[in-house]
């Protein structure tokens, strides 16, 4: 049976959602927030800790998920049975290479101990006094 693409775009919107979904309201229910969850939240939960009795935590998970996108993808307008995406591997992802470690800058030199010594500033006083005297003089030579 040919699966039409914009039941494979429900699929995923759906098993994205299913994900998102269930990790948030498990983490909820960690943070003792379960009876704030909705109806559909505590269902699947408690379903999820029946299967937890039976299996490991991955496979419980995986299988919990699984029922919430089935339920989602119907929800979302999906036709028929929902198709078989491909499960997520919870392997670690292996190094590209391509990531460079962050390293500390080398320290720079003062730039006291570095540079030659700067000439002195002259004083924003002794220049606000040369043109004061400067002005004083050009308005007694045009008298």
């Amino acid at each position: 049976m040919a699966i039409k693409a914009a039941d494979m775009l429900i699929a995923r919107r759906a098993d994205t959602r299913a994900r998102a979904d269930f990790a948030t309201w498990k983490m909820i229910a960690k943070l003792n927030g379960f009876s704030a969850l909705p109806a559909e939240a505590q269902n699947f939960l408690e379903g999820y800790r029946q299967l937890l009795s039976k299996m490991n935590e991955a496979d419980a998970s995986e299988a919990t998920i699984q029922l919430m996108y089935k339920s989602y993808y119907s929800e979302m307008g999906g036709t028929g049975v929902p198709p078989e995406l491909p499960s997520r591997a919870s392997e670690p992802v292996a190094d590209s290479g391509n990531v460079t470690a962050f390293r500390r800058p080398a320290a720079r030199p003062t730039p006291a101990a570095s540079a030659p010594p700067a000439k002195p500033q002259l004083p924003v006083a002794l220049i606000f006094m040369c043109l004061a005297v400067v002005y004083v003089s050009i308005r007694y030579y045009f008298r």
